[in-house]
């Protein structure tokens, strides 16, 4: 007789347990996943900032020197190679 009574506890544990997780498992895993969607968000928001640059009413022009290549545009590359018989 105890033998029936502890498996009908088990077993009803079991089904209240598992009903339990049904429920409240995807309530964490949302909750988890938003807060982690508003840190990247965050991040990514603080990133920009971090990159536009501040306004202070100066005109910035970067010098780029010209790249003289040692073969004219006029020629192409000279690629070796033998034949293969």
């Amino acid at each position: 007789m105890g033998l029936i009574r502890f498996l009908i506890i088990t077993i009803c544990s079991l089904y209240i347990i598992r009903s339990l997780v049904r429920i409240f498992l995807p309530m964490l895993f949302n909750s988890v996943i938003n807060k982690a969607q508003e840190q990247a968000r965050q991040q990514q928001q603080d990133y920009y900032q971090q990159q536009q640059p501040k306004a202070d009413g100066r005109i910035r022009v970067d010098y780029k020197p010209d790249a003289k290549s040692s073969v004219p545009d006029s020629e192409g590359e000279f690629v070796d190679y033998e034949e293969i018989k």
